[in-house]
């Protein structure tokens, strides 16, 4: 008796084994609203352009780059899937709730065209809306300041 009750668990087994294996994993969805932070390179590196910062999942890669001048990082650039953004004066439409709760104030300052700095530095990837947007912004002092953004 014992072979007969351990041969039907092992088809049990099998069984169930078969039935979680026919189920198709679900495709996780990028979340509405996210964030990612990036620190300034260090001071004293050589000059030309330097890599800060590198993010990479399923959904995309976040490259941020520098110009460093005389040891300094003196314009922080975003780039998405290995294209340079450099962005619009005035960023696309992005949701005020998915700022806020990523500490953006509304509303945020711009900084001048071709020179963003900041003693830290944020992407925001705001979802929510029809088209989906990937904003950059340095911390200026307190604040989040506009660097650049586009449409993913």
């Amino acid at each position: 008796m014992p072979s007969r009750l351990s041969a039907m668990l092992a088809a049990a087994a099998l069984a169930g084994a078969a039935a979680l294996a026919a189920v198709p994993a679900q495709a996780k969805e990028p979340p509405a609203c996210a964030a990612v932070s990036f620190r300034t390179i260090a001071p004293g590196g050589p000059d030309g352009q330097q890599d800060a910062g590198l993010y990479k999942s399923r959904f995309g890669k976040i490259e941020i780059k520098t110009d460093v001048k005389g040891g300094q990082g003196t314009n922080y650039v975003m780039v998405l899937n290995g294209k340079t953004i450099e962005g619009p004066a005035n960023p696309p439409k992005l949701s005020e709730s998915c700022l806020k709760s990523k500490h953006v104030k509304i509303p945020f300052a711009k900084q001048p065209a071709g020179s963003c700095t900041g003693s830290r530095f944020r992407v925001v990837i705001d979802r929510s809306g029809g088209k989906a947007v990937a904003a950059f912004f340095g911390l200026q002092g307190e604040d989040w300041a506009y660097c650049s953004a586009t449409t993913l």
